[in-house]
């Protein structure tokens, strides 16, 4: 499983003109991508560490001051472009598998109390944000 987050003053995700997620105040965007050996172990693992990565201004975590998430499917998290000019996706779980995880860590992160909006999984999604700092990482069990 991986996430790359960032650190965002605002974020929104639209589907098909309509807003269906959206942070209106300083928070993480959180890209989420599901290999085909993931399973709850990994959904755990990547939930605390979403909550608790200490990102935000003077080494805060989103659970220190309760920032809220923006939470968007990302299978591209898994190409691989190593080869010819064409990415491969193979290492991507399929949307049967993935799915269910991703609303696995979706739910996880809001059992340990975050505010979680969402994408829509499988969707085509136009994704804004204004990435503070800058400030990416990318966290991977």
């Amino acid at each position: 499983m991986r996430a790359v987050v960032q650190r965002v003053s605002s974020a929104s995700v639209t589907v098909d003109g309509s807003v269906v997620g959206a942070l209106s105040s300083a928070g993480l965007l959180v890209y989420l991508g599901v290999t085909h050996s993931d399973g709850p172990a990994e959904v755990d693992w990547m939930a605390r560490k979403i909550w608790t990565v200490r990102i935000l201004p003077d080494e805060q975590s989103a659970s220190d001051v309760g920032a809220p998430l923006l939470v968007v499917s990302q299978f591209t998290l898994y190409g691989d472009a190593r080869k010819g000019r064409r990415p491969t996706w193979e290492a991507a779980a399929p949307g049967p598998v993935s799915e269910p995880l991703y609303d696995a860590v979706c739910s996880a992160l809001a059992d340990l109390g975050a505010h979680v909006e969402r994408g829509v999984f499988g969707a085509r999604m136009q994704v804004a944000s204004v990435n503070e700092g800058p400030f990416t990482v990318l966290l991977e069990r």
